[in-house]
């Protein structure tokens, strides 16, 4: 598997995935494991990489993610927003002289504090791709669900939402666990949960009154899992779309996630567009990539 081109990792919490490009930047080879950044031991990663050098040859390596967390190989610091390609490429983190650079995350740090690590990747890959307009609202969906403004093509500005962690405590550990083990889907009771979601702005009674419309039979157990991730998704889309510009609201991600935030979307009178997230991760490590092979 060695040859002339570039690898290119997705390192996070605990997953990572891995391309291969050749010298035109088409991906030749692609794998995912579960050796995320917290399954490498103390002080193990130049091993880790010694061992990807010896699969893939003496071949740039360019990573994003939590690899360059406070809890990854070496700490990249942010790039403070407005966030251009231009700004990532030159806060390019070399840990191994021109061999391997991680990129920065992005920060906001001004009336509020927020961060992101490998999300970047992906909004500027999809601006980059002409798979979204220069001037967009972006979603990234996920555990920590990601809205940001990009002006120009420039990241000017993000929010991080916590309703995909939310919605897995309340599944394992909360009072309402024994109802929410049924698949989420989209239905009735999702979308009534988005609405109630969008509109009423009480989310922390209206979580407890899902198990009240359960013992007073106005909710059927099998839908409770889909009204409460309804729910979590409207007050999600209640903080993200706050002063949204016009246009359609682009949708960057897994497409099982993408879909219910499309459903959830619709209910808000957005239009949206899903974008392929592996497809924009590589677009933006291309991007970023330029002039280092």
């Amino acid at each position: 598997m060695r040859g002339e081109g570039l690898v290119t990792i997705d390192w996070g919490t605990t997953n990572r995935r891995i391309f291969l490009l050749d010298a035109q930047g088409a991906v030749v080879h692609r794998e995912a494991d579960a050796l995320g950044v917290t399954a490498v031991p103390p002080g193990g990663f130049p091993n880790e990489m010694a061992r990807l050098r010896e699969r893939f040859g003496n071949v740039p390596f360019l990573l994003a993610g939590m690899i360059g967390s406070s809890r990854g190989w070496v700490e990249a610091p942010y790039v403070r927003c407005p966030v251009t390609f231009e700004t990532l490429r030159e806060s390019l983190l070399w840990v191994e002289p021109r061999q391997t650079a991680i990129v920065p995350g992005a920060c906001v740090d001004a009336q509020r504090a927020d961060v992101m690590r490998g999300e970047e990747v992906q909004l500027f890959g999809a601006v980059a791709a002409g798979l979204v307009a220069p001037d967009a609202l972006l979603c990234l969906p996920g555990t920590h669900t990601k809205w940001a403004r990009i002006v120009d093509g420039a990241l000017i500005d993000f929010r991080t939402v916590m309703a995909g962690e939310m919605f897995a405590l309340l599944r394992n550990h909360s009072l309402l666990a024994p109802q929410l083990s049924c698949e989420v889907v989209d239905g009735e009771a999702f979308r009534d949960g988005v609405r109630r979601g969008l509109d009423d702005g009480a989310l922390l009674s209206d979580l407890f009154g899902t198990r009240a419309s359960i013992l007073l039979d106005r909710l059927d157990p099998a839908d409770a899992a889909s009204y409460v991730s309804g729910l979590l998704l409207g007050a999600d889309l209640r903080i993200g779309l706050h002063r949204a510009p016009s246009g359609p609201v682009g949708l960057i991600g897994d497409p099982a996630l993408t879909r219910l935030f499309g459903a959830a979307l619709d209910e808000a009178g957005y239009t949206h567009q899903e974008v392929d997230g592996e497809r924009a991760f590589l677009a933006g490590m291309a991007i970023i990539a330029e002039g280092l092979r």
